[in-house]
């Protein structure tokens, strides 16, 4: 179930994201940290908790993925992409993912779920370079990926909106998320440890 396997068609869209940066002089760096400030306001609309703010948050979460990938767009169009760019890009997306989880954690009061989800979210990630840094490549798959992430955050921003009362055994949409993140984001750090394991 993971998204990144149409990166492809998502760069053939991009072309005119990548000349409006152009045009507003943004270097790649610039892009990074434009999406960084957007997932920080993301994770502001979501600790408010208010219908209006989960659909803002939404919104920026989405605009967030999308800027995530217009900067590596723009630096390969511009012939700049460098070890710096990408690893700038790295820890923002972490912080940006923690940002996010916490402000939907701060919103529904979960931070048992919202401690749990945003490790299973950081091993993920914190899987997939360390993989790479021992020389097998750099791993994307597994059963949820940051593409993946990113959509569910930005569709239960939206239904969070219109649904704040518990949906599934006591739980609000939010709570299910943080739950699906802590589950999830630890199986898929597990399933890619075993398999770079079985590589080494």
């Amino acid at each position: 179930m993971t998204l990144d396997r149409f990166r492809p068609v998502a760069d053939r869209l991009l072309g005119p994201w990548v000349t409006l940066a152009q045009r507003l002089g943004l270097s790649p760096d610039g892009v990074s940290v434009v999406a960084f400030g957007a997932a920080v306001a993301a994770g502001g609309a979501f600790a408010v908790a208010e219908p209006t703010f989960y659909v803002a948050g939404a919104i920026l979460v989405f605009l967030n993925g999308w800027l995530d990938l217009v900067d590596g767009a723009l630096a390969r169009r511009e012939g700049i992409a460098s070890d710096g760019g990408d690893f700038l890009d790295h820890v923002l997306d972490r912080y940006a993912d923690i940002v996010v989880i916490a402000g939907f954690t701060v919103g529904v009061d979960a931070y048992a779920l919202g401690f749990l989800a945003v490790t299973g979210v950081l091993m993920t990630s914190y899987l997939g370079t360390q993989i790479q840094a021992v020389g097998i490549g750099r791993e994307y798959g597994g059963l949820v990926g940051r593409a993946d992430r990113l959509a569910l955050m930005g569709v239960v921003g939206v239904i969070a909106a219109v649904s704040a009362g518990p949906i599934v055994v006591g739980l609000t949409v939010v709570e299910l998320l943080l739950a699906l993140l802590a589950i999830v984001g630890h199986l898929t750090a597990l399933q890619r440890f075993r398999g770079a394991w079985a590589d080494l």
